[in-house]
């Protein structure tokens, strides 16, 4: 690809305006760890919010939705539009929670919510489990496709192309911590979504405009329903029929269990993660609830229409293309004129340095705040911690270097993380509302479901036909999973979950409950609320408390659904030529959002606020915004 002085400007200028903001913000976050990895708690809902959906804004993402768009139209975006539901659940029934929590990282809340050795050991090892492989497998796989990108783009070597994003990013990540990336993030989700905007409309005009885009897909799917179909099902003769890449038992595992049971970054039951973070900075618990809203109402419904109008386009384009993930990269390289080429190349290092600037943060937020700070040394000062919190920020950028060059592919990735947090999810979001659920119940969900996981996978196997000890490599893969197939990962889902399941919760009842004052601080400062506390809530005098949202909290999580599904169908049909189907969605996720909208301002007055942190007396139940 050829670029001129003026693309090569506009590139420069984006990496000028990102170098600037690290150094404005350098001093504000060296302040403390609290300004470092926070932003002193003071962070507008808009700004948090936004700040979630530039980061799970990656150079991979367009990448990986043309691959899915081109083997399986419009619909094989269930693979990731279903997790949908449990952002949900973190807006309606976490939010509130993890802002109330007071803490720096979702690590550190093992040891609020349960007590001694066994919490402590848990908060350690998960700080190092995701800080470190966790984390360095995310900005491997991340790297590997932004070198994909400069690769067939550039006449330049990749490899420093790369090195220039990722040092540029390490630096006003070092330097300036969660400032610096939350308002990067601003200016490059501004940037990445005009970016691929434009490319969506001169992908369309390619093909000779939307309708000869119509024709082409539906000739090489068989019909315009099977490409431009939201739903992966179809009717014929009066049944419901699925689709071959979807068979309904995938379908099924997708709808009904994945979202809920599967631990996976930015979209963890419960929250957590990086999601989490932007909670805790955000100015008031609104502003945790409205950023996190507003994440899932951007990443679902407002990004992925260009990306996937541009994947189709691909079809038509590079009928012949191998790679078909790459036929994303080619278009930007073959349709865009001088200026645009440029912007867009800016784009892409945008996506690709909003990921690393938030991995590389909240990775060090891990390693300090719940490994050095807590057993290391529990007594320096912040700047110590700072000067630490920068040191562990570069050593995850040299750590993901490594990782980068062993991942074979971002989908091997995506897949092990999957497995690997399978059974999880469920342990992770009762913790918040079941005053039974122990420390021994994280631990033995997490060793479980790490243990079946590879056993399924065919890892464990593999090592020990390496060793010696079993004959073949294979041996303990469940038939139904070693004979591959759409329905194979919906086998290793449903066994991890089913194992892990009843080995957590038969641990929890085998061991003794957290002691009685550690769940009665737990519930003060958070105030839950449920009949899953009915016992601690009835000891401390405060008796049955709703939840927070109170009763509407369930009518509001559907609502939500109803909207933003509502939004990104709605959307597609209009910009597909059917307008009178879209407004008509469109409407009812207008009335969804609206009803959303009248519960928060009827939200009772007198809704059960938690204990500031330090205070010991029920009756001081004043919230601490």
């Amino acid at each position: 690809m050829k670029l001129t002085l003026l693309d090569w400007s506009l590139v420069a200028a984006y990496f000028l305006i990102s170098t600037c903001i690290g150094v404005i913000y350098t001093k504000k976050g060296g302040e403390s760890l609290n300004e470092y990895f926070l932003s002193g708690r003071d962070v507008p809902w808009w700004l948090a919010g936004t700040s979630m959906v530039a980061a799970t804004f990656a150079a991979d993402t367009p990448l990986v939705v043309t691959g899915l768009v081109v083997a399986n139209g419009v619909a094989g975006n269930w693979l990731w539009w279903n997790m949908l539901m449990s952002g949900m659940l973190t807006v309606f029934f976490f939010a509130r929670l993890w802002r109330r929590a007071r803490v720096m990282t979702d690590v550190e809340f093992a040891e609020i919510r349960y007590s001694g050795r066994p919490a402590a050991v848990l908060r350690g090892f998960r700080a190092l489990y995701l800080a470190i492989p966790m984390n360095l497998i995310i900005l491997g796989w991340v790297t590997r496709a932004m070198i994909k990108i400069l690769t067939i783009s550039l006449g330049v070597n990749p490899y420093i192309a790369v090195a220039i994003c990722f040092g540029v990013t390490m630096l006003y990540s070092v330097a300036a911590g969660l400032w610096a990336v939350l308002w990067t993030d601003l200016i490059q989700f501004v940037i990445k979504m005009t970016a691929v905007i434009v490319l969506a409309v001169f992908a369309v005009k390619a093909v000779g405009g939307m309708d000869a885009l119509k024709r082409g897909v539906a000739a090489h799917f068989g019909s315009e329903t099977a490409a431009l179909s939201v739903l992966p099902v179809s009717m014929q003769h009066g049944s419901i029929a699925a689709y071959a890449w979807m068979p309904l038992l995938s379908l099924g595992v997708f709808l009904f269990m994945q979202w809920w049971a599967a631990w996976y970054p930015g979209a963890e039951p419960g929250g957590g993660g990086y999601i989490a973070q932007r909670i805790f900075s955000a100015r008031t618990e609104k502003d945790g609830v409205l950023a996190t809203l507003f994440f899932q109402v951007a990443h679902y419904a407002i990004r992925p229409w260009p990306w996937i109008i541009t994947g189709l386009a691909t079809i038509i384009l590079y009928p012949t293309l191998q790679d078909k993930e790459s036929g994303y990269v080619h278009a930007f390289v073959d349709l865009l004129p001088t200026g645009w080429r440029g912007f867009m190349l800016a784009g892409f290092a945008a996506a690709y340095m909003s990921t690393i600037g938030t991995q590389l943060n909240w990775g060090a937020s891990y390693l300090v705040n719940d490994f050095y700070k807590r057993f290391v040394r529990r007594d320096a000062t912040d700047r110590h911690y700072v000067n630490v919190s920068r040191w562990a920020t570069v050593f995850l950028f040299l750590g993901s270097i490594v990782v980068t060059w062993q991942l074979s592919s971002v989908e091997q990735a995506w897949r092990l993380l999957l497995a690997l947090g399978a059974g999880t999810g469920l342990v992770l979001i009762l913790r918040w509302y079941w005053w039974r659920v122990n420390a021994w119940s994280e631990i033995s969900a997490m060793i479980t479901s790490f243990v079946v996981a590879t056993i399924v996978l065919g890892y464990a196997g593999q090592m020990l036909h390496a060793l010696g000890l079993v004959s073949r490599p294979d041996a303990f893969v469940p038939a139904v999973v070693a004979q591959g197939g759409p329905n194979a990962d919906a086998w290793v889902m449903i066994i991890t979950v089913a194992i892990t399941t009843v080995v957590w919760v038969s641990v929890t009842f085998l061991t003794a409950p957290e002691p009685q004052a550690v769940l009665e601080a737990f519930y003060l400062r958070v105030r839950p609320g449920g009949p899953g506390w009915v016992r601690i809530s009835g000891a401390l005098g405060l008796g049955r408390e709703s939840i927070p949202g109170g009763s509407g909290a369930w009518a509001n999580w559907l609502a939500g659904i109803v909207a933003v599904y509502g939004t990104l169908f709605g959307t597609g049909k209009i910009i597909f030529g059917y307008p009178g189907q879209g407004v008509l969605l469109l409407a009812i996720a207008l009335a969804a959002f609206l009803w959303i909208a009248r519960s928060f301002r009827s939200e009772s007055a007198d809704t059960p606020k938690p204990v500031p942190v330090g205070a010991v007396s029920p009756l001081a139940a004043g919230s601490d915004d």
